[in-house]
């Protein structure tokens, strides 16, 4: 890394058709007040899991996340032949030595009553993937124990498992953990400070919702004419609009995460850059297939502090003279950023570019590039130099 980056910014443009890409307990759309008007909001929290979940594909790393790792344990135990029921007691020991508190599952059905061994963790866990299968190798270790030990049948029974050795499981991590962090005051030294912030996106312009009332034909009924009227009417909301993202990456924590490992690094923030800009929400995706691609990416590298331009949209935009929101968005986009550059001063601005479906000159965003590709590839460059071409 060279001894002055410190922060990536990246901030995309992407206008996406009628789709309600994040709900809220309602099934509304997400909506925040910016400048005196209504726009539509994403929030960080569902866009960073879409993130997460294509960054996993492009590092071959995955994380899980759940209240439910005995369970998972149990399941990889029956896979290797496991008796159920010992499966299922093993399980519930390794999540009663996990030291976190927990409680057991209810059974199906009405009343209060409890599962054996069904341990649900107050807290939830994170952790690679493959840290399930080390919990399963460390009960086959014990399965003898486990053998003669009692189930898991209140939150007060203890573990037969050592529970340093389970801890320790669970404080492991990968790439996935080690960029976005992890959050688990249960277990000491089990918390890891994430190196990417996230802004919720919202719509450059106000935006309406809208109502769309839908009615589904009940196949016999249609086929035999001998009613009226739909199988089942209802209604669901949806939004359209150009949105503002906008995300930055700390250098020095990931590095603080990861050790000096260089090429890990660009490795990593090259990943997430990729999946950042791919990425999109799934909720609807079968009703709405918004399938957009970003209409503008400009990626910064800054040696001082990151610079969200999230204020170049505080007064909405309004629709160009043939309609649309997605041009004059990326105009005023270049307009703030040349103005906040300059106000700031580009001393602390190590490089700045950008790529899109734009045929004009962004001045305000630097270097324009051809691909996504080739402007990610730039700014690592800029940023995490690759030390094996250079000592090659």
């Amino acid at each position: 890394m060279s001894a002055s980056a410190r922060f990536i910014d990246i901030h995309v443009l992407q206008s996406v058709p009628f789709a309600n890409l994040n709900r809220d307990d309602t099934n509304s759309v997400k909506t925040v007040q910016y400048g005196n008007t209504l726009r539509t909001r994403v929030s960080s929290q569902s866009w960073k899991r879409a993130v997460r979940h294509v960054f996993e594909d492009h590092i071959g790393e995955a994380a899980l996340r759940t209240r439910r790792i005995g369970e998972r344990v149990t399941r990889t135990l029956e896979h290797r032949g496991w008796p159920t029921e010992l499966a299922q007691r093993a399980g519930g020991h390794i999540a009663a030595a996990s030291g976190i508190r927990f409680e057991l599952a209810k059974a199906p059905g009405e009343g209060k009553q409890t599962t054996p061994n069904k341990v649900l963790t107050n807290a939830m866990v994170y952790v690679p993937e493959a840290a399930v299968i080390e919990l399963a190798d460390l009960a086959a270790q014990h399965r003898e124990a486990l053998e003669q030990a009692k189930d898991i049948k209140k939150p007060a029974d203890k573990s037969i498992l050592p529970a340093p050795e389970v801890e320790a499981v669970l404080r492991s991590r990968n790439g996935v953990i080690n960029l976005f962090g992890r959050m688990l005051a249960e277990i000491d030294d089990a918390g890891v400070d994430g190196a990417v912030q996230v802004a919720h996106a919202l719509t450059t312009h106000e935006t309406d919702v809208e109502l769309d009332y839908f009615s589904a034909v009940d196949d016999v009924t249609a086929l035999w004419d001998d009613a009226t009227g739909s199988g089942h009417m209802g209604h669901a909301e949806f939004s359209a609009g150009t949105f503002y993202r906008y995300a930055t990456l700390d250098l020095r924590d990931l590095m603080t995460n990861i050790g000096e490992e260089s090429t890990a690094a660009r490795d990593l923030t090259g990943a997430f850059l990729s999946s950042f800009i791919t990425s999109l929400p799934q909720a609807k995706k079968n009703s709405t297939a918004p399938h957009t691609i970003p209409d503008l990416v400009h990626i910064s590298v800054r040696a001082d502090r990151p610079l969200s331009y999230a204020a170049a949209f505080e007064q909405p935009v309004q629709a160009g003279p043939q309609g649309g929101f997605a041009e004059v968005s990326r105009r005023q986009l270049s307009d703030y950023a040349r103005a906040a550059n300059t106000l700031l001063g580009t001393r602390a601005l190590l490089a700045s570019g950008w790529a899109g479906l734009d045929t004009k000159d962004l001045t305000g965003l630097g270097e324009r590039h051809n691909s996504f590709d080739d402007l990610i590839a730039t700014a690592l460059d800029a940023s995490v130099p690759n030390t094996t071409e250079a000592a090659a």
